[in-house]
């Protein structure tokens, strides 16, 4: 083994082939930069359900260093602990260090993922997944279609009746009663690729539509385009874009993130927009970080266009308070509660928590409730709900007594993953009152002051 020097690379070779994978990917500046002074502790939710040190950001660092510097092996404890994060990146606004946490997890999955034994069936299902569905908007489309027509057609009723669905671990059961309405008419199969703004034009913006996003919660999409014409924006939806990438890159399929990742610059940038709109905070986090992504691409031009895409890139209801025209909200005469579960990703790496409690508070015959720990994750994390049930249950249990003692009659969010979470628990922990959960911009859209929208 060779020496270590402190604050450097250690110049080793490993005889473990991840060891020496995790040793050529971790940033280890980033490693050598977390102080351990403990910030991170009460910020990170599995830390908190457990408090145990390895289930920390500080104790993940920890191990992560200790096989880069060849004290340990990264054995299945190891694999199993990196795997268990939420990732909800929660750390890094209380990180005195400004450690990139979050993109230390990115690269050791990539790593992990480079030597995971996986049996036939698993790489199947990964290979269909990330090759074969998100990326593609015709398989997203027959997905849509294939949903719609189990939810619509008694096939759902049949497969409850006859208790094939037993046959699935309860937690998929669950979600699955929650999912909404699929379909495989998307935004732009709806209104088109262009919607222009209500009155003179502000700036053009683009609309990321995603990839699930497009197919669970259309809807949502062609809400958020009529809001934006509403708030003074021309919006147009590029028809060649697709999925962003951030379930690739959070289950350690680095290059399919990056590959998509040039895929939407390019097609973004030929749209020729001043903004490029989320309405996903989970989507949006990936967005903003195109710029780091692809910094070591090898062309200047992806890394100068990434760098302009990730500047461009804005929360919906960020972009409308800060540069559109706010319309006139009201509740149509129903005095009622609402509440905010923030998104993870919305918060802590797009910086947005402000805006849409600005915009919640503008509703008029509204009462906007502070839920306790609304910057506490739900648990969803992405697929983290279905990879790892028994911590995301855990998690939920504590979300929903706080989101109970609001007695709000409308739990609002700003993510698909977190509205599915907390639909999830409401249906799982039955609030003694009516209570719903919606995305924000639906929720805003349908009180939208009756002569302003069409």
């Amino acid at each position: 083994m060779g020496e270590v020097v402190a604050g450097k690379k250690p110049n080793v070779q490993h005889s473990n082939p991840l060891a020496q994978t995790l040793l050529n990917k971790l940033d280890y500046d980033q490693l050598t930069n977390c102080m351990r002074c403990g910030f991170c502790l009460p910020a990170c939710p599995t830390f908190r359900e457990t408090g145990v040190e390895p289930e920390s950001p500080r104790g993940r660092i920890a191990l992560m260093k200790a096989v880069v510097d060849g004290v340990m092996e990264p054995d299945t404890a190891f694999q199993d602990q990196m795997n268990h994060c939420l990732g909800c990146r929660a750390c890094e606004p209380v990180c005195p260090a400004d450690v990139k946490y979050g993109q230390l997890m990115e690269q050791a999955r990539d790593a992990i993922e480079d030597h995971a034994p996986h049996n036939a069936a698993v790489q199947g299902l990964r290979r269909l997944m990330f090759k074969g569905v998100f990326p593609k908007r015709g398989a997203l489309k027959l997905l849509g279609g294939s949903l719609s027509l189990y939810q619509k057609t008694g096939l759902r009723r049949l497969a409850r009746g006859t208790g094939v669905m037993r046959l699935f671990p309860q937690h998929l059961r669950e979600m699955e009663a929650v999912l909404p309405e699929a379909s495989a008419s998307g935004v732009v199969e709806r209104l088109g690729a262009f919607y222009p703004a209500k009155g003179e034009p502000i700036a053009r913006v683009a609309l990321f539509r995603g990839c699930i996003m497009d197919v669970l919660f259309a809807g949502t999409n062609v809400n958020t385009v009529k809001l934006l014409s509403e708030a003074g924006f021309d919006v147009v939806i590029p028809k060649e874009q697709g999925c962003c990438g951030a379930l690739h890159a959070h289950s350690g399929e680095m290059d399919a993130a990056r590959e998509l990742a040039r895929h939407n610059i390019a097609s973004f940038k030929a749209a020729g927009v001043d903004y490029i709109v989320s309405n996903a905070g989970g989507c949006g986090a990936l967005l903003v970080e195109y710029g780091h992504l692809l910094h070591e691409d090898d062309n200047d031009q992806v890394r100068e266009d990434a760098k302009w895409f990730a500047e461009r890139t804005v929360d919906v209801s960020r972009l409308i308070v800060e540069q559109g025209r706010i319309p006139a909200f009201a509740d149509h005469g129903e005095e009622c509660t609402v509440t905010y579960q923030d998104s993870c990703h919305l918060r802590n790496v797009m910086k947005s928590s402000d805006a849409p409690r600005r915009l919640m508070r503008s509703v008029d015959g509204a009462s906007f409730v502070e839920m306790k720990e609304a910057d506490r994750c739900c648990g969803s994390a992405g697929i983290y709900n279905v990879t790892q049930p028994e911590m995301a249950g855990q998690i939920l249990e504590h979300k929903m007594e706080h989101a109970t003692a609001t007695n709000a009659r409308y739990m609002l969010t700003s993510n698909p993953g977190c509205l599915l979470q907390m639909k999830l628990g409401i249906q799982k922990h039955k609030p003694p009152y009516r209570m719903e959960a919606l995305h924000i911009v639906d929720y805003l859209y349908e009180r939208v002051k009756s002569g302003n929208s069409d």
